[in-house]
């Protein structure tokens, strides 16, 4: 048992409240559980059974604790989800759904779009989310002249699942003065069918077109997602955000792509106080110098809002085709995707980050990307040596053997996303073949004594840290399928670590999040069973009751 120390509590008494009467999930260096938790003011101040917290109480403060009856149900520590994109996923909250549930095949979508266009006056742009190609019945994108049909005159615009792209309608390669002799801009595609001509599908770098004169222009550091959408609506697409991450017990987010838009818009919350969910900034590439004259080099912000590191990209995304295949793809072999950045100039980006003390996050999904991650890190260490830099590989999809026990050796950390496998798993291979079963090999970096994370990329996938959990530990996908051997999943101790105490780690925050312990904030979920005690495959149905950030009630189910 233990409890906070007597001489950090307050000379004003704060709030007290007592929770027992169900199970605790300390998740700490022993998997620990426990009867009872003591919170005083927003941390917790003892952990262990009801007389211990009741005489922590006594002592700690001189308000009587209020007393809470867990009546059965199970505390967890709030999950943290250190890779999303909160204001993406409010904005495509917004738009008309594509996904394979709704739109099972293109003249579906057309009729979805049609319909809000119909309802949508003026010129507003129709937008839509969540198609992946090999989801649909035809097997391939939808056209530019089939989106020609929803309108010629605003934009039509559908994202690919992947954030990574989409498909426009003519109206907007004529806008942007793209024609069949547009060249490719670095790190993007204007892809062309077999004569050459503009199907209306584009990726990455080349989403640039769809921010407005005005707008945020990324170049070849990333996928552009930052439409045109006013200061208000931004507001209220962040907000819906949290409410969904709030929902699904998510209390930390890590945003891995952080440009002028986003921190504008978590300031007007944290302005307006409205900032619940705490939030670590990842800034994008394109604004390292930007960065470094600020002297943004330690930890910048509070326990709120605060700056993370930087986020870079070495290929692009598997559901989209672009992650780089020198090889090609299976169906496709003139089809590589692309590296967003020379090794070279990628390499020298990463020194720079890492020689100011930065900690860096880099997506990348194929061998290729991953090995050139592993060598800009290992030259960056060998030149300024940091033993806890705490470098990331975001996705790292599909590393060798060989890369994984590279990254013990180096500690870098991977996080991953196993709703991914769990949403397209299959689409995997049908790109790539058999090599694509390892897709998200978890129980490897187990294995290898590489930590595990775990977040949703939302919103490629919806913030669900239980169906990620679900995932992990039984590897099967969205249809039933399990691809690769056993040998690949974790136990449900390892995954519920994964999405907490190791996200914690991931984002430097160990020591205040990701575990039930005196002296942390006592952020925590409420849930109606225990995800250690259920059948694997009913993790995900387990009910969110309560989400707790700094010892208040901000969600109830």
């Amino acid at each position: 048992m233990s409890r906070l120390a007597s001489h950090e509590t307050s000379p004003i008494a704060p709030s007290a409240t007592i929770f027992h009467g169900g199970r605790i999930r300390t998740v700490d260096e022993q998997n620990s559980t426990a009867e009872a938790m003591l919170v005083i003011g927003n941390r917790i101040a003892a952990v262990g059974n009801p007389e211990h917290c009741r005489a922590a109480a006594a002592e700690l403060t001189t308000a009587a604790p209020a007393v809470v009856d867990l009546q059965g149900r199970t505390v967890v520590p709030g999950f943290l989800d250190p890779h999303a994109h909160p204001l993406m996923y409010g904005q495509l909250l917004s738009w008309v759904d594509c996904g394979p549930d709704v739109a099972p095949d293109i003249p579906t979508m057309l009729e979805r779009l049609k319909k809000a266009a119909a309802g949508t006056p003026g010129n507003t742009p129709i937008r839509g989310y969540g198609y992946e190609h090999r989801n649909l019945a035809e097997r391939r994108h939808p056209t530019r002249q089939e989106f020609d049909t929803v309108s010629t005159s605003r934009e039509v615009y559908v994202m690919n699942a992947s954030g990574h792209g989409g498909v426009v309608n003519s109206f907007v390669l004529e806008q942007a003065g793209i024609g069949k002799d547009t060249p490719n801009p670095p790190g993007g595609t204007f892809f062309r069918d077999a004569d050459g001509e503009l199907t209306g599908e584009l990726s990455d770098a080349a989403c640039d077109i769809l921010t407005g004169a005005e707008g945020v222009k990324l170049g070849h550091h990333g996928p552009n997602f930052h439409l045109g959408d006013s200061k208000e609506q931004h507001r209220a697409q962040l907000l819906h955000a949290q409410r969904e991450f709030l929902s699904h017990g998510v209390t930390t987010i890590g945003d891995a792509q952080v440009t002028k838009r986003e921190f504008s818009a978590y300031l007007d919350l944290v302005e307006r106080g409205e900032l619940v969910a705490r939030v670590n900034a990842y800034f994008l590439s394109s604004l390292l110098d930007e960065v470094l004259e600020l002297g943004l080099v330690d930890k910048f912000g509070d326990s709120l809002l605060s700056f993370a590191g930087i986020k870079l990209y070495a290929d692009g995304t598997l559901g989209g085709w672009t992650a780089y295949f020198p090889e090609g793809y299976r169906d496709d072999p003139c089809r590589t995707g692309s590296l967003y950045h020379e090794p070279a100039e990628y390499k020298a980006l990463v020194a720079k980050a890492h020689g100011a003390g930065l900690q860096t996050a880099t997506h990348a999904q194929s061998p290729t990307a991953i090995q050139l991650v592993l060598d800009a890190v290992a030259s960056a260490l060998e030149a300024s040596p940091r033993k806890d830099h705490r470098h990331r590989i975001e996705h790292c999809g599909l590393p060798t053997l060989e890369q994984i026990d590279r990254m013990a050796e180096l500690g870098i950390m991977p996080v991953n996303q196993p709703q991914h496998y769990y949403n397209w798993g299959p689409g995997v291979t049908d790109a790539i073949g058999s090599p694509g079963e390892r897709f998200n090999p978890l129980g490897e970096f187990v294995a290898a004594s590489v930590p595990v994370t775990m977040s949703s990329d939302a919103p490629v996938a919806d913030p669900r840290p239980l169906e990620a959990i679900q995932t992990s530990v039984t590897r099967l996908t969205r249809s039933g399928v399990q691809l690769g051997g056993d040998q690949l999943k974790i136990d449900a101790v390892e995954a519920l670590r994964a999405h907490t105490i190791n996200g914690a780690r991931a984002m430097g925050r160990e020591h205040e999040l990701g575990s039930l312990e005196p002296r942390k904030l006592a952020d925590f979920v409420v849930l109606a069973a225990d995800p250690l005690e259920v059948s694997p495959g009913e993790i995900s149905g387990i009910e969110v009751l309560e989400t707790w950030v700094n010892g208040v009630q901000v969600y109830a189910g």
